[in-house]
């Protein structure tokens, strides 16, 4: 009987372990789901967690700020000095300016990247599209979009040039433009002009008066150069309100060197190609009261017959000749080296001209044999005809393309 009680007692004792047991085991598995549940939602917000506070800060907004002139959307905007791109609370890493053709507007980052600018003036009646990117002092990127539309003008000009593109000529040719308008704005003229050169050699512009410029190296041109130019005069403002409208390539190349010296008193001419006499022949030139031109003069037209009328010069009814053979122009004043059917014995023994070289030839230029053909049979633009050892003076630089009389030092001042 003594071992029943204590059965019982046990027993009663195990069932009552065995829900202490179960309560036990439910809240260490409701606190497994807490901690799931806190690990999950608050983790992050530890303020000693160091991966948890560097998260938050890359999500932060970059403190750099982009500003781009003209106003998104702005119409007849300048060509010059309107667009201006700047950074605040950080510096500019990347912008691209583009026309509707996707052409990129050359331009650089300045000030420590605070500001970015054109490199030149921009195209009129265009659309522009502008991208731009800061970073701040964190690296972290701001970036700006907009588009805006230059100006229509009402006036323009147009520069007529010489040589033409695809020619070849002598190593005297200088590239020249001869502008429609006036121009009051040489600077931004002459900078809007770009000149390269294979093999390379320095070419500088020089402007007589206000509607010419000349370019040339400081002595002549190396045979076989190659010359491109490119003008990018659309959109340059050469003087108020007046705006350019070209752009253009020419390209042109440099010939063998043909370099022609006549002395005035010996009446002949000694034509020397690349450093060697190729021939001498007799001349006569400007008659006293008449004198040719002393100096460096370049052939700028090639007529095989052309008319030569005195009034035309300021020589009243000297002379009309109808049919002069083989001309080539040396200034824009008048002078030519041309052939002459009317000189008699004048070649190699008196001058008789009113100023032009004169060298033999017969009336209709048929005979191929004769000094003035094979002259001019071997000759092109851009060669280079000397005068010396005459009683007149040197040639004015702008009489034709002569800037060759002119120092290198003046030619760039």
């Amino acid at each position: 009987m003594n071992g029943r009680p204590i059965s019982g007692a046990s027993a009663h004792a195990r069932k009552r372990g065995g829900r202490r047991g179960a309560n036990t085991l439910f809240a260490a598995a409701s606190g497994a789901t807490l901690l799931l549940v806190t690990a999950c939602g608050g983790g992050g917000s530890d303020s000693g967690d160091g991966d948890g506070k560097g998260g938050a800060d890359d999500n932060k907004p970059s403190q750099a700020v982009v500003t781009i002139a003209p106003k998104d959307g702005a119409d007849a905007v300048a060509t010059n000095g309107a667009l201006r791109i700047s950074a605040a609370k950080g510096k500019l890493s990347e912008v691209t300016v583009k026309d509707p053709k996707g052409r990129t507007v050359p331009g650089r980052i300045t000030s420590g990247g605070a500001k970015w600018a054109p490199a030149r003036h921009l195209a009129s009646g265009t659309k522009y599209k502008v991208h731009a990117i800061a970073k701040d002092s964190e690296g972290r990127t701001s970036a700006k979009d907009s588009t805006f539309t230059t100006l229509v003008p009402k006036n323009t000009f147009l520069g007529q040039f010489t040589p033409e593109d695809g020619t070849k000529v002598g190593v005297g040719m200088p590239f020249s433009v001869h502008f429609t308008r006036g121009i009051t704005a040489p600077g931004a003229v002459e900078k809007a002009i770009e000149i390269k050169t294979e093999p390379s050699v320095p070419v500088e512009g020089h402007w007589f008066g206000n509607d010419r410029l000349d370019f040339r190296p400081e002595k002549y041109w190396k045979p076989g150069t190659k010359v491109t130019v490119k003008m990018n005069l659309d959109g340059v403002e050469g003087r108020p309100g007046v705006y350019g409208k070209q752009t253009k390539t020419i390209a042109f190349e440099i010939g063998r060197s043909q370099v022609s010296t006549v002395d005035v008193k010996t009446k002949k001419m000694t034509v020397e190609r690349d450093g060697k006499v190729l021939k001498k022949i007799p001349v006569t030139t400007g008659k006293p009261g008449y004198e040719t031109w002393n100096g460096q003069m370049v052939i700028s037209e090639r007529l095989k017959v052309t008319r030569m009328n005195g009034e035309t010069v300021g020589y009243g009814g000297e002379y009309d000749i109808k049919d002069v053979p083989h001309a080539q122009r040396l200034s824009t004043s008048g002078t030519f080296i041309h052939g002459n059917y009317w000189g008699g014995g004048a070649f190699g023994n008196y001058n008789a001209s009113h100023g032009c070289i004169g060298l033999r030839d017969v009336r209709g230029g048929y005979d191929k044999k004769v000094p003035a053909a094979w002259f001019f049979d071997n000759s092109m633009v851009g060669d280079v005809v000397v005068v010396k050892n005459s009683n007149d003076k040197i040639i004015a630089p702008d009489n034709g393309y002569n800037g060759w009389n002119m120092s290198w030092e003046k030619w760039k001042s």
